[in-house]
């Protein structure tokens, strides 16, 4: 374990008694920033490491204004199971030497539930942010991870009522159910740029607002076999001959399933770029006329950013954008370019009707609804 703070400091940044927030990836860190930031001195962030490099995971930290108070060693890179493994190994260490008052986990990651094994074996209160999510889809592992942690958690904090049905049809106890909403809905009226910084940032990539699609594809279900990925970026680069560019910020992942694969001709039309920081992209995602992404958090930021989306996934857990009208499911294939050539076709009507339809996601104060909860079970 690595911390950030010399030892004479160690007691001043201890977990003891505070609320640990355990996560592993970018997008966690954006979910969790703003119950960070109500926790104030209360809270502790724990990373693992599971997505951690300085020039994304580090920026992220830097933008969202947190800092890392202890990060785990040895995570990333490995298997599912060794990353679970050693998460836990360090966690149930760190929770012993320094026993935190509760922990918050969210979503469905490895480091999701290595954080709620460790705490369940300490008999430290759990909290389950964004609980109750279900594809309904066992092959993926992210399914395990959140089934598991949901039955774990003392607190479940279930972003919609869709979410909340669905623990309850499981058996999870009614009265450890907390409707939330999600806190995507403030961060994303966070970290937004002002009107004039998303005009200098289109202006730096050379494109006009409503004029061009955003596309990222990261999913192993999309890059891991040719066929997938051969699929969309054909499908991308037909839009972008037709005259829609297509704006492509590309992963180091993606980029080396694109070179494994041999397709490298197939991204050629698109204007491909290095991945953008997260204020970045939700201000070229505000201006696109069409999303076409994979990513779970654009399921749910498109509703806030009032834009369509094509959700290029077998299944989702969060049908709740698709059934609001911001997005559609579509499969690897031709039915992309079918769907967004149908979408661009009465764009400004679409847009007006998603700029009057609420977020499903709630009213933007599930942070504080959150650092509510965690107040019970660790109170200031």
């Amino acid at each position: 374990m690595t911390s950030s703070h010399s030892p004479r400091d160690r007691s001043v940044h201890s977990l003891a008694g505070r609320v640990a927030v355990v996560l592993g990836t970018r997008p966690e860190l954006v979910r969790l920033a703003p119950v960070l930031h109500r926790l104030g001195a209360r809270g502790r962030l724990v990373h693992t490491g599971q997505h951690w490099d300085e020039e994304l995971s580090g920026r992220f930290v830097d933008e969202l204004g947190l800092h890392t108070a202890v990060r785990l060693e040895g995570i990333g890179g490995r298997t599912r199971a060794g990353q679970i493994a050693h998460a836990l190994d360090q966690l149930d260490r760190l929770f012993t030497e320094e026993r935190p008052s509760a922990v918050i986990v969210q979503g469905d990651t490895n480091a999701t539930l290595a954080g709620a094994l460790a705490a369940n074996a300490l008999g430290i209160p759990l909290i389950h942010v964004e609980a109750g999510l279900r594809s309904h889809d066992r092959a993926m592992p992210e399914e395990h991870n959140r089934v598991m942690v949901d039955h774990l958690a003392d607190i479940l904090c279930a972003a919609t009522g869709t979410n909340r049905d669905n623990l309850v049809r499981e058996g999870v106890q009614p009265g450890r159910i907390t409707l939330t909403g999600n806190t995507v809905v403030e961060v994303v009226l966070r970290e937004l740029p002002d009107a004039d910084a998303r005009h200098d940032l289109l202006r730096r990539h050379g494109l006009t607002a409503g004029g061009y699609l955003l596309a990222t594809l990261d999913r192993p279900e999309n890059t891991d076999l040719p066929e997938p990925l051969r699929a969309v970026l054909t499908e991308l680069g037909t839009l972008a001959d037709s005259g829609t560019p297509v704006l492509f910020p590309m992963g180091p992942r993606t980029a080396a399933a694109v070179a494994r694969h041999g397709l490298r001709r197939l991204v050629a039309p698109l204007r491909v770029v290095p991945p953008v920081g997260y204020a970045e992209f939700l201000g070229l995602a505000r201006h696109a006329a069409l999303l076409v992404s994979d990513s779970d958090g654009v399921q749910e930021e498109c509703t806030v950013l009032k834009r369509p989306l094509l959700v290029v996934r077998r299944s989702t857990e969060r049908p709740e954008a698709v059934d609001a009208g911001f997005a559609a499911l579509v499969r690897p294939g031709p039915e992309v370019g079918v769907l967004a050539r149908a979408w661009l076709a009465d764009l400004p009507e679409r847009l007006s009707r998603l700029a009057a339809t609420p977020s499903p996601y709630g009213d933007g104060r599930a942070s504080a609804r959150i650092a509510e909860l965690s107040a019970s079970l660790a109170p200031v």
